[in-house]
């Protein structure tokens, strides 16, 4: 939604969708508004919890089936195995995306990698696309007056417009920048501990061309998993920068890392959320 400033502050059932890459304050914020009252809608949960809960399962049971202790607990039904997935613990989410590589590295083949990376792309989306219902439900069951929608990283490598219409007509679109300072944080974070990442089809197969080349390996299975995911990161932010900027021109409006980091209440949110509208322009 586009407002004239002093019009988000003033409606009565505040509605925002925080866009950004991983680590630049979107669930820093979410906490902050849950303290106000605010419903926090994690669309990384919402993937978890309903459209990858039963493979995230499956995948643990499946490893556990490898160790001869458990598998004999499993196959008597003497234990159960469910994921600990809550709004602060998304690593089973993680878990199940997996890294490219070396299998006895813990990495997946390139099939099972593309189909996982499939999975999480559509389920992205139609996380995205339960915002109006969870808007409704947060009013009419949980009675929130104000919702906050705290998408992941990778919502940006998502085609077409149907998510992006759907979250403007619903909800505010704020997009967190990194400044300059702040983008070598969050790559040398990424490298230090590498993770899990969505890769948009094209990109991935330009750069596992060029990681392979450049570490002249002969097969994918020789990839290192960590090594793959480090070395990747640097292009993979990068890349993501212009669409999220796009996205932002179009949909919504804009702030940055050092603006954010200096809230620290509701009221201050508001008045950066004006600042804003007033920046990037009054539109409808």
């Amino acid at each position: 939604m586009f407002l004239k400033p002093g019009e988000f502050r003033d409606n009565p059932n505040r509605r925002i969708t925080l866009l950004g890459m991983s680590g630049v304050g979107k669930t820093f914020l979410s906490n902050i508004l849950r303290q106000s009252g605010w419903f926090h809608y994690s669309g990384d949960y919402r993937i978890g919890s309903r459209y990858l809960d039963e493979e995230i399962t499956d995948n643990i049971k499946k490893q556990a089936m490898q160790v001869p202790f458990l598998r004999n607990l499993l196959l008597s039904d003497s234990i159960s195995i469910n994921s600990n997935l809550s709004f602060h613990n998304l690593n089973p989410i993680s878990s199940y995306i997996g890294k490219l590589g070396n299998p006895e590295s813990g990495g997946l083949d390139i099939n099972e990698f593309k189909y996982r990376q499939e999975q999480f792309n559509r389920s992205e989306i139609n996380a995205m696309l339960d915002v109006p219902a969870f808007i409704e439900k947060s009013k009419t069951i949980y009675g929130y007056d104000h919702f906050i929608n705290d998408a992941g990283g990778s919502l940006c490598e998502i085609d077409g417009t149907e998510v992006f219409e759907t979250l403007q007509e619903y909800t505010l679109i704020l997009y967190i920048k990194a400044n300059k300072e702040y983008e070598q944080v969050l790559i040398d974070r990424a490298k230090q501990s590498p993770k899990p990442l969505f890769f948009r089809k094209e990109f991935l197969e330009e750069n596992l061309k060029a990681y392979i080349s450049e570490r002249k390996l002969d097969y994918i299975a020789l990839i290192d998993p960590d090594d793959f995911s480090s070395w990747i990161f640097t292009q993979l932010f990068y890349s993501r920068i212009p669409r999220y900027e796009k996205i932002a021109q179009k949909y919504g409006y804009t702030i940055s890392t050092d603006e954010l980091f200096k809230v620290s209440s509701e009221a201050e949110f508001l008045d950066l959320v004006e600042k804003a509208i007033q920046r990037d322009g009054e539109r409808s």
